[in-house]
């Protein structure tokens, strides 16, 4: 089995072909995703909510994440790992070079940052130390105390311009992913369009190059609130292996995410 790499995403953006992702916090599994076909995994802050039991990311540390980079890469040895960089853990580009060191180290192929365009000497410096970098617009769960609560971003033209504009400030500055976050539909098909990387969404419609969920959402045990963007493929599959192979498929098809998924 060939690991998967940032050149067969662009590969696969080139060639239209539609790609699903989701979150890994352990090696079992790590290991049951890629044994159904996806490849490209993310060790998400979100572990602070759906594993940790905190009601924000804002808690999690880098070294909580290299902690469970390194049990997802004993599990998925062939993925494309990102882990993500946490609340407050690239306030200059000298501490995220120094973390990210921590987490490459750890097993990620690849690190994330929540933020627009102030990231990009930030951006800048990582990629030219060989670290390879996925931006994360929108929506950005670090930010829920200035939003005021998780809330769609980007619905009135000015803001939308700027969400643009800080997507291509960090691909220019090098960012090789992008990740878009309850963002309206129309918004992330001019950002997937505008973009010569691949872009990932979540809450942002079928319009992007591929999908992330955070796997808990994708089973149908989160707990308290549910994102209109997630669905339970757990219900209509009946077991863990087929609910998976039925995201995989929905993805790449186009029918998930569905216009109930969406925001307009």
């Amino acid at each position: 089995m060939k690991s998967t790499t940032v050149s067969h995403l662009r590969q696969w953006k080139q060639q239209q072909r539609k790609f699903a992702t989701i979150t890994a916090y352990d090696a079992s599994f790590a290991q049951l995703f890629e044994q159904q076909g996806i490849s490209v995994m993310l060790i998400g802050d979100s572990l602070g909510m759906v594993v940790q039991g905190h009601d924000s990311t804002l808690p999690v540390t880098v070294e909580e994440i290299a902690y469970h980079t390194r049990c997802v890469r004993r599990g998925a040895p062939h993925s494309l790992l990102m882990a993500d960089l946490p609340f407050m853990s690239c306030n200059t580009p000298e501490q995220a070079c120094e973390n990210a060191a921590t987490l490459m180290r750890a097993g990620a192929n690849m690190v994330k940052l929540e933020g627009g365009s102030w990231l990009c000497d930030t951006v800048k410096k990582l990629t030219e130390r060989a670290v390879p970098v996925c931006g994360h617009l929108g929506l950005t769960p670090q930010s829920v105390n200035i939003f005021g609560g998780y809330k769609v971003q980007g619905r009135d033209d000015a803001a939308a311009d700027r969400l643009l504009q800080d997507a291509l400030n960090l691909e220019q500055a090098g960012a090789q992913l992008m990740v878009l976050e309850c963002v309206p539909v129309a918004l992330a098909e001019r950002v997937t369009r505008a973009l010569q990387i691949p872009v990932i969404g979540i809450g942002a419609g079928n319009v992007t190059d591929g999908q992330i969920l955070v796997m808990h959402d994708a089973f149908g045990i989160t707990g308290g609130h549910v994102p209109k963007f997630a669905k339970n493929f757990l219900a209509e599959a009946g077991d863990l292996r087929s609910a998976v192979q039925a995201y995989v498929d929905q993805v790449a098809s186009g029918a998930y995410p569905a216009p109930e998924h969406t925001f307009n």
